[in-house]
């Protein structure tokens, strides 16, 4: 164990504690403290007492049997939460305790009579150091049941630890947050799972990944102890033969996860699903997906110009996360707008789940690009404008082999729910409009190489496989824009979404 400055540990004060007796624990910078030195001093004369001191060691000046609580451990195992807290020890165990100060409850509590007969009868006592800010998080590092196992690594003491962290191939190009065993231990405070239960196996290298190593990089993310769950979460989601990471990573289009957070958890984080949606400016939204991409290199080994192929490769490879808008969303200057969303399902429930239900989605997708109807003023038109859209992902004249989201922002959205239609229609609708003939979709059609095998020229071919095309509301309240998210080689032979719930204590 490491020992404190003034080579005290928590094994020494564990040492020092009586099998029987009484135990006092206090801090010099505690007026109540301070006040009842002459209380603690009488005790001592007349019965066996020991006291434990969290600040200073010569603390109190009249005991005689002191021990410094240098690292504190003695006060954070016995959960000290007040000082003064007045302790009975009997066959080795707690016997009971009282905190603060009151002479009748001193007197009942020792069996001593006219203990501080000149002080004040009752005194309330100050916090302890054990449970003070400053130092809570060092204390659940080293002490707590979070039992931190991840190899520690040593900087020199004139290493800037930001630079240090990207010489040793940690970052992902942006600086990173130094993942301290106090910080992955906060960390760890936003979930109930054990640090060493592993959570997926990640590729490519197939290696596990426990809810510590993912806290560890959810600290470099940038992430907020509350966002755990659904890094876990959007971890599990990608690491699986049904999202296919390993393929993804090696392929050399440009696609990368994204992350579409449903339910309540959404609000409760402070996930933006509004104005500037896919943009920077919320820490939630920027750091959760970054989480997951890190742990895809640190732990799953995935690095650029390595297995990760990329020709040309997009911003969201950095992360990718947002969410929904969903019920009775209000408008807000952040967000999303004035009562859209009726008549409009969630998209995880394109996926079995039901609405108000808590989940990642992992798309397999390329960056957004906008789409521009400032003039439909009707469903049947505003569909057409999408399918058209919708169309062109990776090449207009290749089908069925890529899904695609529909990002349909309120201004766009209102004119399908005013209609009456649902996502689920105006889905189905935008599908029927996407159908084309193959003899112009064949190769060579239109001047084209590209395109289908000739002997489809016959056929009516769908732009997207049965299910391809999921719908997203999402989006600032003002502005008739929507956008298209192109997915990656989609169905058995490359990556599916895939949908998993978020457990808000796990």
């Amino acid at each position: 164990m490491a020992s404190s400055a003034d080579g005290n540990t928590a094994d020494d004060a564990a040492a020092s504690v009586p099998r029987n007796g009484l135990v006092a624990v206090v801090k010099r910078d505690c007026p109540t403290c301070e006040l009842i030195e002459p209380v603690l001093a009488d005790i001592e004369a007349r019965g066996s007492l020991t006291v434990f001191t969290q600040d200073d060691p010569a603390f109190p000046e009249a005991v005689a049997a002191r021990v410094h609580d240098a690292d504190l451990g003695f006060s954070w195992h016995h959960d000290i939460g007040t000082v003064p807290t007045l302790m009975r020890f009997a066959d080795g165990g707690e016997a009971g305790r009282i905190v603060g100060w009151s002479r009748p409850e001193w007197e009942s509590f020792t069996g001593f009579d006219s203990l501080g007969a000149s002080l004040p009868e009752h005194r309330p006592g100050c916090g302890s150091l054990s449970v003070d800010p400053a130092h809570v998080d060092a204390l659940e590092a080293r002490f707590g049941s979070s039992g931190l196992s991840a190899r520690r690594v040593e900087f020199g003491s004139q290493e800037d630890l930001h630079e240090a962290m990207f010489d040793r191939g940690w970052s992902d190009g942006l600086p990173l947050v130094p993942p301290t065993a106090e910080r992955v231990a906060a960390m760890l405070a936003g979930t109930s799972r054990s640090p060493d239960e592993v959570v997926a196996n990640v590729a490519p290298d197939l290696a596990d990944c426990t809810v510590e190593k993912a806290a560890v990089n959810a600290v470099m993310a940038g992430c907020r102890p509350e966002y755990l769950p659904v890094v876990l979460a959007a971890l599990t989601a990608v690491c699986n033969d049904t999202f296919n990471m390993h393929e993804m990573l090696a392929t050399t289009m440009p696609v990368g996860p994204v992350f579409i957070v449903n339910g309540p958890i959404a609000r409760q984080i402070g996930m933006n699903n509004g104005i500037n949606v896919f943009g920077q400016g919320n820490r939630a939204n920027s750091t959760i997906g970054r989480a997951v991409q890190l742990i895809v290199r640190n732990v799953g080994g995935g690095r650029p110009g390595e297995v990760d192929r990329a020709a040309l490769g997009q911003p969201g490879k950095v992360g990718f996360c947002f969410a929904e808008i969903e019920g009775e969303d209000e408008a807000s200057e952040e967000g999303s707008s004035e009562g859209s969303g009726a008549g409009w399902d969630p998209l995880c429930t394109d996926f079995g789940f039901q609405t108000g239900t808590n989940t990642v989605t992992a798309f397999p997708g390329e960056a957004p690009r906008s789409v521009v109807d400032q003039l439909s003023r009707d469903p049947e038109s505003l569909a057409r404008t999408m399918a058209a859209a919708l169309n062109a992902i990776h090449h207009p004249k290749l089908v069925l082999g890529f899904d695609a989201i529909l990002a349909v922002a309120p201004d766009h959205s209102r004119v399908f729910i005013d209609s009456g239609w649902t996502r689920q229609q105006t889905a189905e609708r935008i599908n029927e409009l996407t159908t084309r003939p193959g003899s112009e979709l064949a190769r060579g059609a239109g001047g084209i190489a590209e395109g289908v095998p000739e002997f489809l020229a016959e056929a009516d071919l769908p732009k997207f496989r049965e299910g391809g095309l999921h719908l997203v509301h999402c989006g600032g309240g003002a502005g008739l824009f929507s956008a298209v998210i192109g997915g990656w080689v989609n169905g058995e032979v490359g990556a599916q979404p895939v949908c998993v719930e978020i457990d808000p204590w796990r």
